[in-house]
């Protein structure tokens, strides 16, 4: 079971990596025209959606195969603030993403909307490579 769940972590560490592009594809907003800024924030609102679910099973994978190894109290707080910050700010960035398409549509600026999620973007990645760093290097040490 416990390679099972390896195998289903690694699935959702790979649908996570989302984040990793994240920055880049909202980068390209700003070299479309109204509607392909639209279009490409909505799809990328939805790709946020399915990377949401791929941190779930992240978290149910990861809390079950804490239990097999002596990690360190302090490995386990901060993989699961890491996470718990990545989860959040996933979810937060859902609203710009969304208000990118709806703001285009009302012929609006879409700037200020799009500024918002390239930051909170990369910081997401920020945080991604810095939980993938920790979850290759773990402290056995209890």
């Amino acid at each position: 079971m416990e390679k099972f769940m390896l195998f289903l972590h690694a699935i959702g560490a790979v649908g996570g990596g989302f984040y990793v592009l994240l920055p880049f594809l909202v980068g390209r907003t700003t070299k479309l025209a109204g509607e392909g800024q639209a279009g490409l924030a909505d799809g990328l609102a939805l790709a946020n959606r399915f990377a949401q679910y791929f941190l779930i099973l992240q978290l149910l994978t990861g809390g079950y195969l804490m239990t097999f190894a002596d990690y360190s109290v302090l490995w386990m707080v901060l993989s699961i603030g890491l996470f718990l910050a990545i989860a959040a700010l996933g979810g937060v960035i859902s609203k710009p993403l969304r208000g990118i398409a709806a703001s285009i549509h009302a012929g609006q600026s879409a700037t200020s909307l799009i500024n918002k999620a390239r930051t909170m973007s990369i910081i997401i990645l920020v945080l991604y490579l810095v939980i993938i760093f920790l979850m290759q290097y773990p402290d056995y040490r209890g």
